[in-house]
């Protein structure tokens, strides 16, 4: 199947339902004219303002707002003051979810896989569906998945530190 850059409509998912179906996509950069592809392998969902793991659980702030906006938009955070990390936002205007996108083939863990792809917080908010810059394709890979807990969340209240709302490509 030749690859086709997903439509703004397909975000328009809960993120444990955006989640699962973005492992297999492939992640696309276009900068100073050379186009690299990477296959998504992981990602996490990230459940809004009652989700104690989630940015939004403190509501809208400066750092969250594109979180509230509709899906399809990049969400990029720096942690540790070191690292970028990309999420995509999903659902509905003004119910903050989105997906991190933890690993990419050959790039285990989402710094690494923002470093080798550039990106950075200049596309923070990023319209996925329209941007030359960064996008999401299908070619119709069709996963294996199985779940696990989120990572790096020991903050989280339960029932969300320890909730499967990680999704893995089973190779």
């Amino acid at each position: 199947m030749e690859p086709k850059r997903l439509e703004e409509s397909f975000f328009y998912k809960d993120a444990l339902e955006l989640a699962p179906a973005l492992v297999g996509k492939l992640l696309v950069r276009k900068q100073e004219g050379q186009v690299r592809k990477l296959r998504i392998t992981e990602t996490e969902a990230y459940r809004g303002e009652e989700d104690s793991a989630c940015h939004a659980r403190a509501g809208k702030t400066g750092r969250t707002a594109v979180m509230y906006g509709p899906g399809g938009r990049a969400y990029i955070y720096m942690i540790y003051g070191l690292h970028f990390l990309l999420n995509v936002v999903s659902g509905k205007e003004g119910e903050p979810q989105a997906v991190l996108i933890r690993c990419a083939q050959g790039h285990p863990g989402p710094a690494r896989l923002t470093k080798a792809l550039e990106i950075g917080k200049e596309l923070n908010g990023e319209e996925l569906f329209k941007s030359n810059r960064l996008w999401l394709e299908d070619d119709g890979y069709i996963p294996r998945l199985k779940t696990a807990p989120r990572v790096g969340i020991d903050y989280a209240a339960e029932p969300f530190r320890s909730i499967p709302w990680r999704f893995i490509n089973d190779l």
